[in-house]
């Protein structure tokens, strides 16, 4: 069984972007926040390590999917309440994460404009593991530079972004207020030891480009590929 890491297409197209806005940034995390998230540590462009693993539920909670959890409750829930797999399926990633949480929605701008106190428990969950995860990830990096949000959540939700950055504040990010709510593209305050910033993804730029490359005659130069290293495996960005 090896980890493969999901949303890559994603954090190749940040790949490529960061260097504009943060040149020296060498090591960062771009969080990718959406009805699926997750966290990647980006080393001099290339991941190093990611939230996701084997499937996409690992990791952050989402919309509908669990994130991370104790395989012991799989079998609990197999053993003692009589679920099957099928079931377990669902439960892991339909019914859970901030609609599991909530009760509410799996839509964080429900969850925001909610009045319900499940609903408030849900965004602080999500924002409590965003914080978590990235700190995780810093340490894989041995630093960090700058961190990215990016995606639904990460380019919209500027109440989870300062959320998130208030978290972090004791890893070096300092928040600027006017500039997280105009959605940057830079968040952090100009002498923030770790800059954090708001770039919105293109994976369909990527698959383009992934796709012009296979059509490419043979001899052609294709379009600059990093490899994605998700933990122990060595997988393409796509």
């Amino acid at each position: 069984m090896r980890r493969y890491g999901f949303h890559g297409l994603s954090y190749e197209y940040i790949a490529r972007r960061l260097p504009e806005h943060a040149p020296h940034a060498a090591k960062a995390v771009v969080a990718h926040l959406g009805s699926g998230a997750s966290l990647c540590a980006l080393k001099d462009g290339r991941s190093v390590e990611s939230t996701m693993g084997f499937t996409a539920v690992d990791g952050l909670p989402m919309g509908t999917r669990t994130g991370a959890l104790d395989p012991g409750v799989v079998l609990y829930l197999l053993q003692e309440r009589g679920y099957d797999a099928r079931a377990i399926e669902k439960l892991l990633y339909k019914q859970s994460g901030l609609l599991g949480v909530s009760g509410v929605s799996n839509d964080m701008r429900d969850l925001l404009e909610s009045d319900d106190p499940d609903a408030a428990e849900a965004v602080e969950l999500f924002v409590y593991h965003v914080g978590k995860h990235v700190a995780a990830l810093a340490s894989a990096l041995q630093g960090l530079d700058a961190l990215v949000f990016t995606a639904g959540i990460g380019e919209n939700a500027s109440v989870v972004r300062e959320r998130v950055c208030r978290r972090l504040e004791w890893l070096g990010v300092r928040l600027d207020p006017e500039a997280n709510r105009r959605a940057g593209p830079r968040l952090s305050t100009e002498d923030s030891p770790v800059s954090a910033w708001a770039i919105p993804t293109d994976e369909e730029l990527m698959i383009a480009l992934h796709v012009r490359d296979c059509l490419r005659p043979a001899g052609g130069s294709p379009s600059p590929r990093p490899v994605f290293n998700l933990g122990d495996s060595h997988v393409a960005a796509a």
